[in-house]
């Protein structure tokens, strides 16, 4: 069966349009995006793998190797199967870091723009002779069903036009690799659908064709045992061990493997699935080649093994097989050649042409359009280049051998990858030195012989007589691998590992980004915008850095140094991406620079610490283990303090938040760490600001409370140190409500003012009867009284006696009230006339009567504050002094000015208090006075009372007397001289 040329190639470029339909309206979302998304796609999508050379070359290569076929799909299963501890941290180092290739890879750990080019240029001359090999195939396949009799260069020329054009309209519609193309994935995974079915369609029907059956299959191998013992016997002696090697490395280090393995991966668990699934995909194809194998034997089918598949589907007669089959290779030709450009021309845009640029064009208009254009100018190159490979290339040699050649290439790889994810020593130099030394055994024995028709061995002095395939392959694996890898352990044992390489390999172990050192310039995203514009345009730069404030969460108006940190970090991540790591890391450096002269606390960087430290956990061991156990434990502990724990660096900003402060603040840790204290959510902002301005280190404030109500704090500060460096200008607060105490205070004074005037009462009534007894002798007086001038005096003196009455009464009623204590701006109180009113108050009661009090204040000295408060103040004074003296108690009360404030001395005549007790008799509910005739309450009040007034307030006691000594705020002007000294004096 023949098809007319014009044929073939319409069917090839309908399907291959169908292909794009497809993808395009993925990528426009017309279809569920659960659909398109769903890891079935994912896991096709690596059946990219499965390239001409396994879908035609595997008959071909089993034809000659037997057995040996297998280690094509063994190998990759292997990879796979070691998922958790190779696929997966790879996945997550590529995605973490916006690592696009294998190159960008290298370049990262070693910190090397060189090893990024040296591994370009490999990937280069491994991945050419590949994308030959599928020219090739395309072009011969094409041949077989036309019949012959054609050259092959012009249909070669022709795919290669047709499949330029499809590889840049699939992969270059984005700027850069790292935007995820789901539209292909979906595109590429039913193409290995088709192949997969066409493949076992095939075999199906091959079998059918051939045998009858199944069974007609085993009577035929019974018959000819010699198939059997030419299958198998290869096996016995072949290098199996060399061939699983390759594929093993090939399952993800070949540029189309990797590009779908990490840069298309949307989801971890997508890779978990794949690693089982895929693997039977593998299988599928794997168990479809014998079949194939033996019936196109049977049927002394006149193609060459290596296209058994296309012959066989032709020899069945039916012509839509025959297209499917065709159109099965045409897809692994495509999706080869379409994702190996892609991924190959971001890789030779970011280490081979962007180092050749000096610097980037001033304010480029368009930097996106620019590197859109540049890669798929490089996409056409290297399809012009696999093509040339195609004509230089020996083409007697099989597909297989081929595809080896490039398998070998990617081995070369293998030994650095080990290191980039498990040894932290590895350095720069070995690895380049392991790469060369691989490289050229490489070159030497695979393909200088493929180009130029050498011998193996010929550069290295000692040539050979060309082997079978396998066995060139066997010798060139192992001596390669070998040289590789002691000259890459052998030459970093031997060199210094550079500080950048240190942190890279701590980033590759740990997952997490190196905490560069110094202060970050720029203070906005905006002026992140400002700083990149000259090297990336404007409108480039605003946009990646809105990107990286979306991948972040964070706001245009973000202005915490941490914050801003991360999204540097970001911003590096996602130029990398774009234009390489190592071109990202200079413009970043550059245009984002650090302040390394500055001293960076270690509070700057605590969260970051804290996020590196949590995301290492399952990795300490021993010593590491503990330590980091028991930074968890002192951490719980400042986050289960029932106690507000407020941390901040010298410059205002918040590094410590636990949940405590969360609930009395109702401002979240994610909101207040790194924010400065005046960009908290009011009263908070003022109240923490104020706090850190007073020179004390304790402080009660009063704020009000949305409802009307008012809320005390009591706030303590103190500088935290760092072992060896002493203060380091931040500061630690704790801040505990204590709203319900002063309520419970409040109530206790109250209660302390009734027991007052209860105490007070014998006197009151004295005070009050005397005046109501000369009313009454008054009144009757008046009844006989008919004179004018005594009646008048009579009344006057009654109104006298009222009025002292009325006095009494109304210094009760103010001592007994509650006093509007919630008054945020205190009101002047004249302090003579307080300790006055407290003097009358304390007289009433018949233990106050015979205490003598020298009020020595100026009429003129006001204070801030409540005036029914500090009465309490002095009457409690008073009264402590009346109870201790005794008749003849004496009580002088001076004061001095200093400044804005004025220290009052209370001073008596007692016998003083013991020097052990002065400390105990500030604490509540203890007394010196015998059981039933105290409680405890008068100095702990007045305490509180002078500290809720914004002042001071201590004793001092020996055997002449007690001295109390209250500190307030004063608002009258300065006094005159001559009362600016105690009278005492």
């Amino acid at each position: 069966m023949t098809f007319d040329l014009l044929t073939l190639f319409l069917v090839g470029v309908v399907y291959l349009g169908l292909l794009f339909v497809i993808a395009f309206a993925v990528d426009r979302r017309w279809f569920p995006r659960s659909v398109v998304r769903h890891p079935v796609f994912y896991v096709f999508a690596l059946g990219v793998y499965a390239t001409t050379w396994s879908y035609y070359g595997s008959v071909g290569f089993a034809d000659e190797n037997g057995l040996i076929f297998a280690t094509i799909y063994l190998g990759v299963t292997a990879a796979f199967l070691l998922t958790p501890v190779l696929l997966a941290p790879l996945l997550r180092l590529t995605s973490n870091q916006q690592l696009t290739s294998v190159a960008d890879v290298f370049a990262f750990r070693f910190s090397s723009q060189f090893a990024g080019i040296l591994v370009t240029a490999i990937m280069l001359a491994g991945i050419l002779p590949y994308i030959a090999l599928q020219i090739r195939a395309v072009a011969e396949s094409t041949l077989v069903l036309t019949g012959g009799g054609h050259d092959p260069r012009p249909l070669a020329l022709a795919f290669c036009l047709i499949v330029t054009v499809f590889a840049i309209i699939f992969g270059a519609r984005h700027v850069t690799p790292r935007v995820k193309h789901t539209g292909l994935v979906v595109a590429i995974g039913l193409e290995s659908l088709v192949k997969l079915g066409a493949l076992l369609m095939v075999a199906w029907v091959a079998v059918d064709l051939a045998f009858d059956g199944p069974a007609g299959l085993s009577a035929w191998l019974s018959e000819n045992p010699q198939q059997l013992d030419d299958f198998y016997q290869p096996a016995l002696e072949g290098p199996w061990l060399s061939l699983l090697t390759l594929t093993f490395a090939a399952a993800f280090l070949l540029p189309r493997q990797f590009h779908i393995l990490f840069t298309e991966n949307l989801s971890p668990r997508s890779l978990t699935r794949a690693s089982w699934a895929f693997p039977l995909i593998l299988l599928l194809l794997a168990l479809a080649v014998p079949p194939i194998l033996w019936s196109g034997t049977a049927l002394n089918t006149d193609t060459a093994p290596e296209y058994y598949v296309l012959g066989l589907a032709a020899l069945s007669g039916s012509e839509p097989l025959t297209l499917l089959v065709y159109l099965g290779g045409i897809s692994a030709a495509t999706a080869m050649i379409v994702v190996s450009t892609l991924a190959l021309s971001s890789m030779t845009l970011n280490h081979l042409v962007m180092p050749l640029i000096k610097s980037l064009p001033h304010q480029e208009p368009d930097l996106y359009a620019t590197l859109r254009w540049t890669r798929r100018f490089l996409i056409t190159m290297l399809i012009v280049f696999g093509f040339t490979f195609y004509e230089l290339l020996d083409r007697t040699e099989g597909l297989v051998e081929w595809g080896l050649m490039s398998f070998l290439a990617m081995a070369q790889f293998l030994p650095g990858i080990i290191g980039v994810l498990y040894w932290q020593r590895a350095t720069v130099y070995g690895f380049v030195a392991g790469l060369l030394g691989g490289s050229l055994i490489w070159l030497d024995t695979i393909l200088l012989p493929a180009l130029a028709g050498t011998e193996p061995f010929f550069l290295l002095g000692f040539p050979q007589a060309r082997e079978s395939a396998t066995e060139i392959y066997g010798i060139a694996t192992f001596w390669s691998l070998a040289l590789n890898g002691l000259l890459f352990v052998g030459v970093s044992l031997f060199t210094p590992q550079r500080s950048a390489e240190r942190q890279a390999a701590e980033v590759c172990r740990d997952q997490t980004a190196a905490i560069a050192p110094g202060t970050l310039q720029a203070a906005s995203p905006s002026q992140f915008v400002i700083q990149l514009a000259p090297v990336t345009g404007e409108e480039a730069a605003r946009q990646e850095v809105d990107k990286a404030l979306h991948d972040l969460g964070l706001a245009w108006s973000e202005n915490r140094p941490d914050q801003l940190r991360a999204l540097r970090d970001q911003v590096e991540r996602n130029l990398s991406g774009m234009m390489g790591p190592m071109l990202a890391r200079m413009i970043v450096d550059k245009r984002l620079q650090l302040d390394r002269t500055a001293r960076t606390a270690l509070a700057h960087n605590i969260r970051q610490i804290e996020e590196r430290l949590e995301s290492s956990r399952n990795r300490f061991r021993g010593l590491a283990a503990e330590l980091d156990r028991l930074r968890r434990y002192h951490r719980q502990i400042l986050e289960d303090l029932p106690l507000g724990v407020v941390a901040v660096t010298a410059h205002g900003r918040v590094v410590r938040w636990n949940t405590a402060m969360q609930g009395l603040s109702g401002i979240s840790a994610n909101t207040a760490l790194g924010s400065r204290i005046c960009d908290l959510h009011p009263p908070w902002d003022q109240l923490l600001n104020r706090f850190l301005t007073i020179e004390q280190p304790q402080h009660q404030e009063q704020f009000p409370q949305p409802g009307g109500e008012q809320r005390w704090l009591s706030l303590h500060k103190t500088c935290i140190r760092e072992s060896g460096r002493g203060r380091t200008g931040d500061t630690l607060m704790i801040i505990e409500d204590i709203t319900h105490i002063r309520r419970l205070e409040r109530e206790l004074a109250h209660s302390e003012r009734l027991a007052s005037i209860g105490r007070l009462a014998a006197g009151v009534a004295h005070e009050i009867g005397n005046p109501v007894t000369g009313i009454d002798s008054l009144a009757q007086n008046l009844r006989h009284e008919s004179d004018p001038q005594l009646l008048r005096e009579s009344v006057d003196e009654i109104l006298e006696q009222t009025r002292r009455i009325n006095n009494i009464v109304q210094t009760l009623i103010g001592y007994a009230h509650a006093g509007n204590t919630d008054e945020r701006t205190p009101d002047p109180v004249p302090l003579s006339e307080t300790v006055e009113e407290a003097r009358r108050l304390v007289q009433l009661s018949k233990r106050g009567q015979d205490l003598e009090i020298d009020n020595q204040l100026w009429p003129e000295l006001q204070v801030r504050g409540d005036r029914q408060r500090l009465a309490q103040v002095f009457v409690n004074l008073f009264s402590n002094t009346a109870d201790a003296c005794g008749p003849g108690g004496r009580i002088a009360i001076s004061a001095r000015r200093y400044g804005d404030r004025v220290q009052i001395r209370v001073v008596d005549n007692g016998p003083g208090i013991p020097a052990e007790l002065v400390d105990k008799v500030m604490e509540p509910f203890y007394t010196t006075k015998p059981v039933g005739q105290g409680t405890g309450l008068g100095l702990p009040l007045v305490y509180n009372i002078v500290s809720e007034q914004g002042g001071e307030f201590s004793i001092t006691a020996d055997n002449g007397g007690t001295t109390a000594w209250i500190t307030l705020p004063v608002l009258d002007p300065a006094p005159p001289t001559e009362r600016a000294e105690s009278k005492e004096e």
